[in-house]
């Protein structure tokens, strides 16, 4: 009725919506549109309370809603309600990566405190085993001892990390525990190692430089990039995050010993034997042979790091040189002797 007494005076429709109680059945809504015909409205918008699982606004505390539900009909029982069970008993059936989104999509839209707190208790930590395999890796990160140490599942994906500081302050050193007790948690609870790695890769601070103990790792812009690049490297394969791939590592050559076949007729000289050559020295030769070749400059720059530090002499972006890098402007080397 407020509406159609501003209605003459507009020309198009008015947004405004008729908010009905949680009570209003379909007569109801029928009764308004009829009214609003014969009053002569442009448009009407109804909204019946707890209508839609999620809404923005509600005038009803707790209490009174838990009372309306134990004396309302069935055929007016709230579609949240009844939205509630199935959500949940299809959750219980699905694994622990899609019922970990769908919390907390749906977590963040209800506000229904008792459906929170049931969804919330879907989803579970995953323990690790009392008796865990892994490995410690000593390292140096700018003349910084530090150990990173894992633990893992018995199908291998890491669960949790331990690091410790060698001769650095209680302050930075319980930092980092509190650090790696957080990681530890949210790998617990599901949380993919991708995303940590893509979170805290090519962090910035000091300690900061070359990195001493690991094969691949040569260099980290902090102690949380080592860590996981480390990470990354060891349990994601991620050889786009090492300076040295794996590839790249040099082939040990071995000296072996000439071969003699034990039917070898004997003569009185001694006879010239020639040494068979292996395959690993095979191997060895051909890239020493593809090293000696000529490379276009782009294909040279196509590898270069994505956190290559800037030359300190001329401030041009440098190229990794072995482990080292290389400015191409002045030549100029960093984190070599």
């Amino acid at each position: 009725r407020m509406m159609a007494a501003a209605q003459p005076f507009i020309s198009g429709a008015i947004s405004k919506t008729i908010n009905l109680p949680h009570e209003a059945n379909v007569d109801d809504i029928k009764s308004c549109y009829e009214l609003s015909w014969k009053l002569g409205l442009k448009a009407n918008a109804l909204y019946r309370d707890g209508c839609k699982l999620s809404q923005p606004l509600s005038n009803k505390s707790e209490k009174k809603e838990k009372a309306d539900k134990e004396t309302a009909d069935t055929d007016n029982a709230p579609v949240a309600a009844s939205a509630e069970q199935p959500v949940i008993r299809i959750a219980e059936e699905l694994t622990p990566e899609i019922v970990l989104e769908a919390a907390k999509r749906i977590l963040n839209e209800s506000t229904d405190t008792k459906f929170k707190r049931q969804l919330s208790n879907i989803v579970e930590k995953k323990r690790l085993p009392n008796r865990r395999n892994g490995f410690t890796q000593k390292g140096r990160v700018g003349g910084q001892t530090i150990f990173v140490r894992t633990g893992e599942y018995d199908d291998g994906t890491l669960g949790e990390i331990f690091i410790d500081m060698h001769k650095e302050g209680a302050s930075f050193r319980s930092l980092m525990n509190c650090f790696s007790i957080a990681i530890s948690v949210g790998l617990q609870y599901g949380v993919p190692l991708e995303e940590f790695v893509d979170k805290f890769a090519f962090t910035r601070f000091e300690p900061s430089g070359m990195v001493e103990g690991h094969p691949n790792v040569k260099n980290a812009t902090s102690i949380v990039d080592y860590i996981f690049r480390l990470l990354g490297f060891e349990y994601l394969g991620r050889e786009d995050l090492v300076q040295v791939k794996p590839s790249e590592a040099p082939i040990p050559f071995k000296e072996e010993k000439p071969v003699i076949s034990e039917f070898q007729p004997v003569f009185e000289a001694t006879p010239i034997v020639t040494p068979v050559v292996s395959l690993d020295t095979e191997r060895a030769m051909k890239a020493e042979a593809a090293k000696s070749g000529v490379r276009d400059m782009q294909d040279h720059l196509r590898e270069v790091q994505s956190d290559a530090p800037a030359c300190n002499v001329c401030g041009h972006i440098t190229v990794r040189s072995g482990t080292c890098y290389k400015c191409l402007n002045c030549g100029n080397s960093l984190g070599c002797s």
